[in-house]
C-alpha cells in the first residue's frame, strides 16, 4: 500500500472511517471487529473514530471501545497504527447531536478517550466541530495544552474553514497536523481548504468521500465516468473515486467508512490505483 504523512507519522494512503461500526444499522460486534482486522490485513494504518460515535446515552464511547478491542484482539503488532479520535461533538440521551467546545469539556473528553482507547497518549486528537458559543481560539488552545502536556501526539481540526485553519495553525504554533472535512465529487466546497492544507503541509482527511447518506448508492449514476474508467481498469466506481481523490493532492488521505470486511478491502485497493492524467481530468470535470 502507498503511504502518506500526518505530521511526522507515515500512514496508509487510505484510512478506515470507523463510524458505521457504531451508528445506525451497525453490525454485530464480531463483524465489526472483523472489519477492523480486514483493514489492518490490507495495510491500513489509520483509523478514524470519535467519542460521539455511539447511539445514545446507553453506550457512550462505543466506537472508541470497539476500535481498542479490535486492536487488542488482532494478534499482531499494531504499533504503527495511528488512531485518530475527536472531541467537541456530544450526544444526548435520545441520540441527538450537540456541541461543546469549552476547554474544560475538551480536556475531560480527551481524558475519557485515553481511558477508552487504553493508551497513554492519543495519536491524533481532533476538535470535532466548531462550537459557535465558544471562541475558536479557546477550543484549539485547549488542544494545544494537551499537546504540550504529552497527552496527545498530534492535533487536528474537523469541519473547519480556511480562516479557522489559519487560526488553529497560529494558536498551535505551526503544529496543526490534519484537517478533516467533508469532501467528495458531489461536495467540493472544501476545495479551498484542501488547497490551503497542501500549501501548509497539513494532511487533509476527507470524510464521506463517496457522498454519504442517500447519495451513496447512486455514485456511478451521478458520475458514469467512474464506472467507465473502472471497467477498463478492473476497479469499482468507488475505488476509482478514491483514486481520483488521492490524485488531487499528496495531502489527501481519504477515510471511507465501512461496516463489512469486504468493503474496506475494496477501498484499500484504491491506494494503489494510479489514474492517468486524462482519466483524472475526466473525473474531475464530472
Amino acid at each position: 500500500m502507498r503511504t502518506r504523512t500526518i505530521g511526522d507519522r507515515t500512514v496508509s494512503a487510505v484510512g478506515l472511517g470507523a463510524m458505521p461500526l457504531s451508528l445506525g444499522d451497525r453490525p454485530a460486534r464480531k463483524q465489526a471487529v472483523a472489519t477492523v482486522h480486514a483493514a489492518l490485513d490490507a495495510g491500513i494504518t489509520l483509523i478514524d473514530t470519535a467519542d460521539a460515535y455511539h447511539r445514545d446515552a446507553t453506550d457512550p464511547g462505543h466506537n472508541e471501545l470497539l476500535v481498542a478491542e479490535a486492536l487488542r484482539a488482532y494478534g499482531r503488532d499494531t504499533s504503527d497504527v495511528l488512531v485518530a479520535t475527536k472531541g467537541g461533538h456530544t450526544r444526548d440521551a435520545e441520540g441527538g447531536w450537540g456541541l461543546d467546545g469549552r476547554p474544560e469539556h475538551l480536556r475531560r473528553a480527551c481524558e475519557e478517550s485515553l481511558r477508552r482507547l487504553g493508551v497513554e497518549r492519543v495519536g491524533l486528537y481532533q476538535f470535532h466541530r466548531p462550537d459557535p458559543a465558544v471562541p475558536y481560539a479557546e477550543s484549539v488552545g485547549a488542544l494545544a495544552e494537551l499537546l504540550d502536556e504529552g497527552k496527545v501526539e498530534m492535533v487536528g481540526i474537523s469541519n473547519a474553514d480556511s480562516e479557522q485553519i489559519r487560526l488553529a495553525q497560529e494558536v498551535l504554533g505551526g503544529r496543526l497536523a490534519a484537517v478533516r472535512n467533508e469532501f467528495s465529487l458531489d461536495f467540493r466546497s472544501s476545495e479551498p481548504e484542501l488547497e490551503l492544507c497542501a500549501k501548509l503541509g497539513i494532511a487533509f482527511l476527507p470524510w464521506s468521500p463517496f457522498g454519504g447518506g442517500p447519495r451513496y448508492g447512486g455514485l456511478a449514476d451521478r458520475h458514469p465516468v467512474l464506472e467507465e474508467i473502472g471497467a477498463v481498469r478492473g476497479a469499482t466506481p468507488f475505488q476509482v473515486c478514491l483514486a481520483w481523490m488521492l490524485a488531487k493532492s499528496p495531502a489527501v488521505i481519504p477515510i471511507p467508512g465501512a461496516s463489512r470486511p469486504e468493503s474496506i478491502r475494496r477501498s484499500a485497493f484504491a491506494a494503489d490505483l494510479e489514474l492517468t492524467p486524462e482519466e483524472f481530468t475526466r473525473i474531475d470535470a464530472s
